[in-house]
């Protein structure tokens, strides 16, 4: 019976009606398409390679929406990534769900396959290049994919930790990544950068085909039983639509909005505004990039690990906000150099707050509706993508700060008519808020902070006052010995009765 109690091991998960291990036959028809059995290291592999090809080509997207948008650069740019955030943010909860019910191999393959598609397209068409990234969002959710993929293989013990060390692969592919694509540009040529991204783009696609095995066994799929699929359990607006029905996952999606939001907007701007704004040099830039990954691939490992195995799951997520608190404050005031250093600490430290909560996420969600689960956030992430940049963008121009690269190369400040105007209000208000647009999302974190402080200490709080269930969580591994207990499969979100 699918409603059984399913026993689970490290590195691996067994399933199985009494608690015994699958049989051989099952255990090679959920890994005859990969090598070996499923782990985190292919879910590391897959995201290390992705983000490495897109960070090789840091420099060269500059160069492209500076030449294909000459004048107000960074508005276009939030256009872009707001059509594509925006499929991103329907999407999600729809391909989350249909890895829940046809695996999640397949949705690998596709996500990457599409995340990848635009980069050989930048040097054959740009026009071409931006209407294929903005389409791409449709499928551009792999961390959906792979935070499912990873809560399959680890136990709700290890996941945080799990998640901490996706999220610190993702900062570590673009550690040197940014600095060895334009190592490689001044060098020999941008052509060779795209076409060397777009190439680790195709190895990466070939490892999940023919090296990565599948980690959702057939008895978790509903396919597998007989059922047909129903249109509302893959619904997207469905499973935006049950965020409001259970408490904790709406206070988590709409912290993750408040506080992705201004994060998203930072990834798009802050390389050219410490160029253009801190007059900091190509090698402070890489310099920078280098130390904040590092120190980021730390917090994420070392220290998540740490906070989450003595603050819990709540408290951790709030620590991390915190810092974010603290980095863009120091980003939007920051006058001198040392301050925009002490910022790219704090960020280190804040991104513990993104796997926290998808790690609550997970340990509130039963081990069937992983995929689900994490499309939901991942859409509001992917929907912070879109409308971060064209955020930023819209407070750079509203405030008279024009950032578009091509002022870079005179080593001048960007002179205009329309700065010339209004000389003297640009500099009372830059003198006091040299990033006005890092201020207002120090504003937009401190209410997540608000919102975050309702969440309940434990995840499994919304559903462990139901009748019929064990004392601790609802989804809690048992002992052998209870294994034979029979239990109801909860659903991805449920009715809570939080008291806040």
């Amino acid at each position: 019976m699918m409603g059984k109690k399913r026993k689970r091991i490290i590195g691996n998960i067994i399933w199985s009606k009494k608690g015994y291990p699958k049989d051989s036959e099952e255990i090679e028809k959920d890994t005859e398409s990969g090598l070996g059995q499923a782990s985190l290291y292919h879910a590391l592999i897959i995201i290390f390679l992705e983000f490495f090809a897109w960070g090789l080509l840091t420099s060269p997207i500059i160069s492209v929406l500076n030449d294909t948008f000459p004048k107000h650069t960074f508005l276009f740019n939030g256009l872009i990534q707001g059509v594509k955030g925006l499929l991103s943010f329907l999407s999600a909860p729809l391909i989350g769900a249909l890895s829940d019910v046809w695996g999640r191999k397949p949705f690998l393959l596709l996500t990457v396959g599409f995340t990848c598609a635009p980069i050989p397209l930048m040097r054959l068409s740009p026009w071409w290049y931006f209407a294929m990234l903005s389409i791409s969002g449709v499928f551009s959710v792999t961390f959906s994919v792979i935070f499912a993929y990873v809560a399959d293989v680890t136990t709700e013990d290890e996941r945080s930790s799990a998640y901490g060390l996706v999220s610190a692969t993702f900062a570590a592919s673009l550690v040197t990544s940014p600095a060895i694509g334009a190592f490689l540009q001044d060098l020999y040529s941008e052509n060779l950068v795209i076409w060397l991204a777009a190439s680790i783009a195709v190895l990466d696609m070939l490892f999940i085909l023919v090296l990565v095995p599948e980690s959702l066994p057939e008895k978790l799929r509903p396919a597998s039983w007989g059922s047909q699929i129903s249109w509302e359990k893959a619904d997207p607006f469905g499973a935006l639509k049950k965020v409001g029905q259970d408490l904790l996952i709406l206070l988590l999606c709409v912290t993750v909005f408040l506080s992705y939001l201004p994060e998203a907007g930072e990834y798009s701007s802050i390389f050219v505004y410490l160029r253009l704004i801190m007059d900091f040099s190509k090698e402070e830039v890489a310099s920078f990039i280098a130390v904040v990954g590092v120190l980021s691939v730390l917090a994420q490992t070392l220290i998540l690990a740490l906070l989450m195995k003595y603050l819990g799951h709540k408290q951790t997520i709030m620590f991390g906000l915190v810092f974010e608190i603290i980095q863009l404050t120091c980003f939007g005031f920051a006058s001198q150099h040392w301050i925009i250093w002490l910022a790219g600490t704090m960020a280190a430290m804040s991104s513990i707050a993104y796997p926290s909560i998808s790690s609550f996420v997970s340990a509130h969600a039963s081990a069937d509706q992983q995929g689900v689960a994490q499309g939901v956030v991942t859409g509001i992430r992917g929907l912070c993508n879109g409308l971060g940049p064209a955020l930023f963008g819209f407070i750079f121009y509203l405030f008279n700060v024009d950032l578009n690269e091509n002022n870079l190369l005179s080593n001048d400040p960007p002179k205009t008519e329309n700065n010339l105007s209004h000389r003297t209000f640009n500099n009372s208000i830059q003198s006091v808020v040299p990033g006005p647009p890092f201020a207002f999302g120090a504003v937009l974190v401190i209410m997540a902070l608000l919102v975050a402080a309702f969440m309940p200490e434990n995840p499994h709080a919304g559903v462990n006052k139901k009748p019929k269930m064990p004392s601790a969580a609802a989804f809690e591994l048992q002992e052998d010995g209870a294994v034979d207990k029979k239990h109801e499969i909860e659903p991805l979100i449920t009715d809570t009765d939080l008291e806040l």
